[in-house]
């Protein structure tokens, strides 16, 4: 850290949390400049929470606007965004200073919510953000008292937000998680989970990335950079192994084991399988870690290559894969179809259905029976003949 940042002498009501801010920001492997950006960034913010008669608590969305309105008017020419003060709100609020934004316009509905989904439930993150925001939306919606939802108005909540929408499941998904919390809480006294309509689905024919596109998707790694060998081996467990994007971003180095040849995947449901580790992808792995993963306290094995450095998300997965297609000139190649492709090629290899549900992890043989559709060979030994065919 700089002799700037040292200057950032922080009074007033973040005053307390000013040291943990900056030890996060070098953990983080922040430049020593955007270090003290940050810094004089929070110490601006405490000198104004002071001047206007208010605590840290108070910090909420609309309070944040009015201090960058005022740090705007003030001549400032930097971090006027709520975006370039990400770092710091998302650091007081994982110290517990301020409540989170998207808890902060709550009247305790959606914290409980959310709290039932990580205790209860035990969902992966990126669910429960999903779940929250479509219980957000109806809250907002609804208004603060919730008791007079009717199904009617939860129908014309669907229509309204799935209507040419290619999330529309996720919504209906998100609804009746929400909607049987309602009722299970005694918020609504009658359950209005079942009247979230399904949503009509054609269920196209999975379309795997074949062997030739793998190859070029590899091939546009450049393993001469960091990145280039943490996208290669991102790419490798996506296609050999089958994995989800998510499951990818939460791999942690305590979830290898180099000597028994395993890796322990998190999937949904908060699952833990452990998997065979081909040498392919060991090497892979091993290349990224020894070669690339910059040197930093989290856990994961798949991390940022520039500051702030900290574990991959989902996102940045899915943006990896789309980003080696367009290297490689390969058009709507995404993780999913990547997962497909190991499906595929287990198949083709003789694996039966039972053996690509395994590795695939799935909870039901209904979600791998319709890997059935793309097994030509099975489908013909159990294929009657058509009547006359003979004659």
């Amino acid at each position: 850290m700089d002799d700037r940042a040292s200057r950032a002498r922080v009074t007033g009501p973040l005053a307390p949390h000013a040291e943990g801010f900056r030890a996060r920001l070098a953990e983080r492997g922040y430049a020593p400049s955007s270090a003290a950006a940050q810094l004089h960034l929070m110490a601006h913010l405490s000198r104004w929470l002071a001047d206007e008669g208010l605590t840290a608590g108070d910090l909420a969305p609309a309070v944040l606007d009015r201090f960058l309105a005022a740090r705007k008017s003030a001549g400032y020419r930097r971090l006027l965004s709520a975006r370039a003060a990400g770092p710091l709100t998302e650091y007081l609020a994982g110290a517990g200073a301020i409540v989170p934004a998207a808890l902060a316009a709550d009247d305790g509905v959606l914290a409980g919510y959310r709290q039932y989904l990580v205790t209860e439930r035990g969902l992966a993150a990126p669910t429960i953000r999903n779940y929250l925001e479509v219980a957000g939306m109806l809250a907002a919606e609804a208004g603060p008292v919730l008791e007079p939802l009717t199904a009617g108005a939860v129908r014309k909540f669907v229509l309204e937000h799935c209507r040419g929408s290619r999330s529309a499941s996720l919504v209906v998904t998100g609804l009746r998680s929400f909607l049987r919390y309602l009722h299970l809480t005694g918020i609504t006294p009658v359950p209005l989970a079942g009247a979230v309509p399904a949503v009509a689905s054609a269920s196209p024919l999975p379309k795997a990335v074949s062997p030739a596109e793998s190859s070029l998707l590899l091939g546009s790694c450049d393993r001469e950079t960091p990145t280039g060998l943490r996208d290669y081996a991102i790419l490798v467990l996506l296609s050999r192994l089958g994995l989800r994007a998510g499951e990818v971003a939460a791999m942690q180095l305590a979830d290898i084991g180099w000597r028994a040849g395993q890796l322990a995947v998190r999937g949904k449901g908060a699952r833990l399988d452990r998997l065979p580790l081909p040498a392919d992808a060991g090497a892979a792995i091993a290349g990224w870690l020894c070669g690339g993963r910059p040197d930093c306290p989290s856990r994961h094995v798949f991390t940022t290559v520039l500051a702030p450095v900290g574990p991959v998300s989902r996102k940045t997965v899915l943006a990896i894969v789309k980003r080696a297609a367009a290297r490689a000139g390969l058009d709507a190649v995404t993780a999913h179809r990547l997962r497909h492709g190991a499906a595929t090629g287990l198949l083709r290899a003789g694996a039966g259905l039972p053996e690509v549900g395994q590795v695939l992890r799935h909870a039901s043989m209904l979600n791998t029976a319709r890997y059935a559709r793309v097994d030509h060979g099975a489908l013909t030994a159990v294929a009657r003949p058509w009547p006359g065919a003979g004659q």
